[in-house]
């Protein structure tokens, strides 16, 4: 993880950590490493919902004309809309303005290569040595060289059209509860998923600038249980932020996460022939269930470690065309460059219209093993020496002797602090309480 990005781009408190002025400097080198050899480099803007988007979309635009770069301004629009956008307008890159899930005062940019792909790690990391460490000065533009801003008026409903293309069959007269999270998808939900005929509820679609996320969205999915259910809709989708997740709820009000979703569209894929080498890749973060359900329906599972970034890398490096991760970030590669909620919706939609089940009914042909996740504070010198401890090792080796197949233990360091997450699943929670807590209180013991 770099310095200024770490893996989902630049985030912090707006105005505090994520100041204007990093703002703009990050527009400043952005356009010096990605437009080296064009001379009038044109980039797009979108942005989320927060009270603090429209300032640093001011700052990273002045950023960008000052070096000579041309911006569009997108408005309010998701994440994937940027990714989408940016290759269909063919410009140079997307910027887009959004902290995701966290709290209104965070804030975040996340850069998309004009491909609509996020940025990779070198890139990323010379952008950053312009602004911390002042390798090269980004130009200066003066007079008729300094860059234009123009606002677009067709962003959404250029973004609405493509979702709407990966339709494949009739909603006509669905019920379907939709939580906006007070967030990008405010500004599409209703448009969209109004065309595909369906009946919608909607709820925390009234952002004032501080209520995204607010007790709402997909790490908030109380309200949405309970739209479902008081309403009588088949199921309900519950978006984050900046729209690129989406958690479900089934008619009876139970949740249906990402790994879910993913198995439930990987074997559709698969019955269609549609799914690229018969895979799907996630992260070492699914739950045992999924891996024993790709194994059941002949499904070959790719894991990576724990980002988003990581599971693209893969599909793209060995050509399958669905991942993601269990917190509902889903890539369908064959229609998006990142991952998109909305697309995520209507392709499990797909499946439940075309299969005639329910969701309840799809959810439960993939098992969940119960899974207890400890975290142990360590040292910075408990972190560097917990690759070569023997001891706890040997600890590890007997848990995952006892469990004989029946679950496993995933340990493994955090990349943003001083942590050791000790992760278990297995068929008997008790039994798996148990042994977590033995291994984070031996880590405690040798590292802390």
């Amino acid at each position: 993880m770099g310095r200024l990005f770490g893996t989902d781009g630049a985030r912090g408190v707006a105005n505090s950590e994520l100041t204007p002025e990093l703002a703009m400097n990050i527009g400043r080198a952005a356009a010096s490493v990605l437009t080296k050899d064009n001379d009038r480099p044109k980039f797009l803007i979108g942005k989320d919902t927060r009270q603090s988007s429209d300032m640093l979309e001011a700052a990273l635009a002045a950023g960008l004309c000052s070096v000579g770069a041309d911006v569009l301004i997108l408005g309010v629009v998701p994440t994937p809309a940027v990714a989408y956008l940016v290759k269909k307008y063919k410009y140079d890159a997307g910027v887009m303005i959004s902290a995701s899930h966290n709290p209104c005062e965070f804030n975040g940019i996340k850069i998309f290569q004009g491909t609509g792909y996020k940025l990779p790690d070198e890139i990323e990391n010379r952008i950053e040595a312009i602004i911390l460490d002042g390798v090269e000065q980004p130009p200066v533009k003066i007079g008729g060289e300094v860059g234009k801003i123009s606002y677009s008026n067709t962003a959404v409903d250029d973004y609405i059209a493509h979702i709407l293309s990966c339709k494949q069959a009739d909603f006509s007269g669905l019920k379907v509860a939709f939580d906006c999270a007070n967030g990008s998808s405010s500004a599409t939900a209703y448009q969209l998923f109004s065309a595909l005929g369906i009946d919608g509820v909607y709820t925390a679609n009234e952002p004032n600038g501080v209520n995204i996320n607010d007790k709402c969205g997909s790490t908030h999915l109380e309200a949405l249980k309970k739209c479902v259910l008081d309403n009588g809709c088949s199921l309900g989708f519950a978006f984050d932020g900046d729209a690129d997740r989406m958690l479900a709820v089934d008619e009876n009000g139970n949740e249906v996460d990402g790994d879910k979703i993913i198995a439930i569209c990987a074997k559709y894929m698969k019955e269609q022939g549609t799914l690229k080498n018969d895979t799907a890749v996630v992260t070492v973060m699914s739950n045992m269930g999924f891996f024993k359900f790709c194994e059941e329906n002949g499904i070959s599972c790719q894991k990576t470690a724990v980002g988003d970034r990581y599971v693209l890398e893969n599909m793209l490096k060995n050509h399958f065309n669905i991942g993601g991760e269990q917190s509902g970030h889903v890539i369908f590669l064959d229609h998006s460059t990142t991952g998109d909620g909305q697309l995520s919706a209507l392709m499990l939609l797909n499946v439940i219209q075309n299969s005639k089940k329910t969701l309840s009914e799809l959810a439960a042909e993939m098992e969940v093993y119960p899974q207890v996740l400890v975290n142990v504070k360590v040292t910075p010198q408990g972190k560097d020496a917990y690759a070569t401890d023997a001891v706890i090792a040997d600890k590890i080796a007997q848990v995952e002797a006892k469990l004989n197949g029946e679950g496993r233990v995933l340990v493994r360091l955090s990349g943003t602090e001083p942590l050791l997450r000790v992760m278990l699943e297995g068929k008997d929670l008790d039994e798996i309480t148990a042994a977590a807590n033995d291994i984070a209180a031996l880590v405690k013991e040798r590292l802390a």
